[in-house]
């Protein structure tokens, strides 16, 4: 089945966007995959990219300071590459937070990377879409 941007997000997406909400990074990437396998075009990006921010996190708690640095780059490239809102998430915002979170890291640097404050970690918001959209 093709998705679009312009969906309602399906029950899987949303558990993904819960679980990654609550910091389960690796059980968010499981989920996200499975609608990311069989998806085309921009939708496979947007998972992609939803993909690799949660790795990221998963990785930076895990003390993986390189593959941290690394994904949410990569993550925050694949949703650069999109609209500003897919399927109700606010994609543009995701960006910023994953570009923010990136940043702080590459200041503290590998050493540091525990430190990092915890109000910068990303969270998936959604977008309320108004109904002359629909």
């Amino acid at each position: 089945m093709k998705h679009t941007c312009e969906e309602t997000p399906s029950g899987q997406l949303l558990q993904g966007i819960r679980e990654f909400n609550r910091g389960d990074w690796y059980d968010c990437h499981e989920t996200v995959e499975e609608l990311w396998i069989g998806a085309e075009g921009e939708v496979r990006n947007f998972y992609q990219g939803i993909i690799q921010i949660a790795v990221a996190l998963h990785h930076w708690r895990n003390g993986n300071f390189g593959g941290a640095v690394s994904l949410l780059n990569g993550g925050a490239g694949y949703l650069r590459r999109m609209a500003d809102r897919c399927q109700w998430v606010d994609v543009a915002g995701l960006v910023a937070d994953a570009d923010t979170v990136r940043k702080a890291l590459e200041e503290l640097g590998k050493e540091r990377m525990a430190s990092l404050d915890p109000a910068l970690i990303p969270a998936i918001r959604t977008i309320a879409v108004e109904p002359s959209e629909k």
